[in-house]
């Protein structure tokens, strides 16, 4: 039997078939089709069956990461929203938190979007719970029912409630649901109780606003798919990969589309933090460089950084994700040349369609893969010579920036294969020196179709080293979603200062949340064996704006009691902020993490070979453009490379999926897990 897992990007489709029983993992991309994702989704898995000779019937798990519900707010193609707030709270998508983006040039300029539920399709229920979950003022049913026939009326076509204090007691919104259900059970409802039962109406009724525009979106394409693979006669469990990293099932993901909005990058960072762990190298940046955009994120002794509130787009919203900060630079990105005369790269990209102009496919603007073809860092062909290259015409593409600037062609083709990495590098720091730490004490991951082409410039940089590329670097994400484990997470808000609170009702909240969570884990019928439960508490300074979540266990409050909280805080405030203050701690929020362990067979260890790599040799008098001139950098197969083996630079390292670029001074070292580990040469021990 066979697992797939699919990871539908911007401008390819990357599938991966991995045998349960050896770990033999097969990968191969499609393009990706805009228009209808599902039908590339529906390619990849015949073509990837058909290469491998497998039957479709014997895939038994299909996990799929998906950017459905964040185009459909980037593009603005969601849903037509109605809200019902509490009444005198209708304007609080407008309201918001008053922030603007620096510096000030562009707070000056900024034109604050509209909420993606319009005012005119909000309306106030007259009700009112207090912050200790006491009913104020009781629902008036009748008035609710005439504004939701409104709504319906006016053509809303998926409905969002956020009452003000719900966090507390969620029976008025209960209720409205029920009472929206009897006027149309079709039309979808989202409850801020159940996607953000915590305080802060603004973030709890913006996510859930944002989870009801994408809803409908969401459910039409999950039933495509589905309808797609019965048609093909696949019965595969089908499995959606959260921004956690986690998965979830299809019925959840059409409920809560929200947890989905980073579901791509995810798988990235899952697998990079896994391949580090197994190669020894504990602290990793992943830097995943697809065609339109870069995604970097930051794993410290073997754990991913998980944030609890991410942006799409220019919207904050609130819910948990890998820490992940994504970029306009990809392979794709446009190189230009503004009015001030400067070289600059991206945001915007050419895409899947028509693509780079070396593609052949319409495209005429350079790209930063025109760049890379004209500087012969790229091979005459990709994906396994099943598309070619073009260099004439990047070149043409390459030459309006080069007459722009009066420069060279190649010169002008080097600036934009450096002028990327300098904004990656800036994402990279990012996630690295704005949270605290060293990036010259971390290992450099690359992933990605471009990845690879840049991670040894970008460990320049950055001062990162090793590099290491894993066997599969070009649909790593996918095969970082084979890897991922069932995930959920339930919360409460608990406003009480450290002196206030009392370490028996502390914990009994704690494993009340951890029941929620064994309950949902039985209701996704995840096997006892693999279930876990972890607490975390947001904590902050008493009366401070934001808070830093602490991963506790009850055994460790039962033996060290609530003191530990300020010896954990002060520590992780200290190493983020530069200090620590002598003050009381606040707790705000409680969370439980429910886990349901996914067992993914391992690829096995290798024996280590000599270092003689000849026999992988492509072409020993390939040319490429460094320091100013053509030198001689011999391709190598990476499919006939094997443990022990070393490349010295220049060289290039070609393979189905990506292209590996190691710098004059750098050689390449095959490790017993088959990655690829690029080092200055004078680390290298004799």
């Amino acid at each position: 039997m066979y697992r797939l897992a699919v990871d539908v990007g911007g401008t390819f489709t990357d599938v991966v078939l991995q045998d349960e029983q050896s770990g033999q993992i097969v990968a191969t991309k499609v393009p990706s089709t805009p228009e209808d994702q599902s039908r590339g989704l529906l390619a990849g898995i015949l073509k990837i069956c058909a290469e491998a000779h497998v039957n479709v019937s014997d895939i038994r798990t299909i996990v799929h990461g998906m950017t459905v519900a964040t185009n459909a707010v980037l593009e603005g193609k969601g849903a037509k929203v109605g809200l019902i707030t509490t009444a005198g709270f209708e304007q609080i998508l407008h309201v918001a938190r008053s922030w603007t983006p620096a510096p000030v040039t562009a707070w000056i300029a900024f034109l604050k979007p509209d909420p993606l539920a319009d005012l005119e399709l909000t309306r106030g229920a007259k009700e009112r719970m207090t912050a200790r979950g006491e009913v104020h003022v009781a629902l008036d049913e009748a008035s609710v029912r005439e504004q939701i026939s409104e709504l319906y009326d006016a053509g809303v076509e998926s409905l969002t409630v956020s009452l003000l204090n719900s966090y507390a007691n969620p029976q008025h919104e209960q209720r409205i649901r029920s009472i929206a259900f009897e006027i149309d059970a079709n039309i979808p409802v989202s409850i801020s109780y159940e996607i953000l039962p915590e305080f802060r109406e603004y973030e709890r009724t913006l996510t859930t606003v944002m989870n009801a525009y994408v809803r409908p979106v969401m459910q039409r394409y999950l039933r495509n798919v589905e309808a797609h693979l019965q048609s093909e006669g696949l019965g595969s469990r089908v499995s959606i990969v959260r921004s956690d990293g986690g998965l979830m099932s299809v019925a959840a993901a059409s409920e809560r589309p929200v947890h989905t909005m980073l579901s791509g990058p995810s798988g990235g960072v899952t697998a990079a933090a896994s391949i580090g762990t197994r190669t020894g190298f504990r602290n990793v940046i992943s830097f995943d460089m697809g065609g339109t955009s870069t995604d970097v994120a930051l794993t410290y002794d073997g754990q991913p950084r998980v944030s609890r509130e991410t942006k799409v787009g220019v919207f904050p919203v609130k819910s948990p994700s890998l820490e992940v900060v994504s970029i306009g630079a990809g392979g794709g990105s446009f190189a230009h040349v503004p009015l001030t005369g400067a070289l600059r790269v991206g945001p915007q990209s050419a895409g899947a369609v028509p693509g780079p102009a070396c593609y052949g496919r319409g495209g005429e603007e350079p790209t930063v893969t025109d760049a890379n073809v004209l500087l012969g860092y790229l091979p005459p062909s990709l994906v396994g010579g099943e598309m070619k290259l073009d260099p004439e015409a990047a070149k043409t593409s390459v030459l309006r920036i080069s007459e722009k600037l009066g420069i060279d062609v190649y010169r002008a083709a080097k600036g934009i294969y450096d002028i990327v990495n300098e904004n990656m590098y800036g994402a990279l720091r990012v996630v690295s020196v704005e949270k605290g730490y060293d990036p010259r004490q971390f290992a450099l991951l690359a992933l990605g179709g471009a990845g690879p082409l840049h991670a040894n410039a970008l460990a320049n940089l950055a001062g990162s080293y090793p590099v290491v590329i894993p066997p599969t670097p070009g649909v790593l994400s996918a095969l970082g979603f084979l890897e991922s484990d069932v995930r959920n997470e339930f919360s409460r808000t608990f406003i009480q200062t450290q002196s206030q609170m009392h370490l028996e009702t502390f914990i009994a909240e704690l494993k009340a949340l951890s029941e929620e969570a064994e309950r949902w884990l039985e209701a996704e019928q995840v096997a006892k064996a693999l279930r876990s439960v972890t607490h975390e508490v947001d904590v902050r300074y008493f009366r401070q704006g934001f808070e830093i979540p602490l991963q506790v266990s009850v055994d460790m409050l039962q033996q060290e009691g609530l003191g530990v909280l300020k010896q954990m805080f002060d520590e992780i405030h200290e190493r983020t902020y530069g200090f620590k203050m002598d003050m009381e701690l606040e707790v705000v929020n409680l969370r439980a993490v429910a886990v349901g362990k996914v067992t993914s067979p391992v690829a096995p260890m290798l024996a280590l070979s000599d270092e003689d790599a000849s026999h992988a040799l492509v072409d020993a008098e390939h040319e490429a453009y460094f320091d100013g001139e053509f030198r001689r950098t011999p391709l190598y197969d990476r499919a006939r490379l094997v443990p022990g083996n070393q490349v010295e630079g220049p060289a290039i390292v070609i393979q189905k999926d990506s292209t590996t670029l190691v710098l004059p001074g750098f050689v390449a070292t095959v490790d017993v897990l088959s990655n690829l580990v690029i080092t200055p040469v004078s680390t290298v021990v004799e």
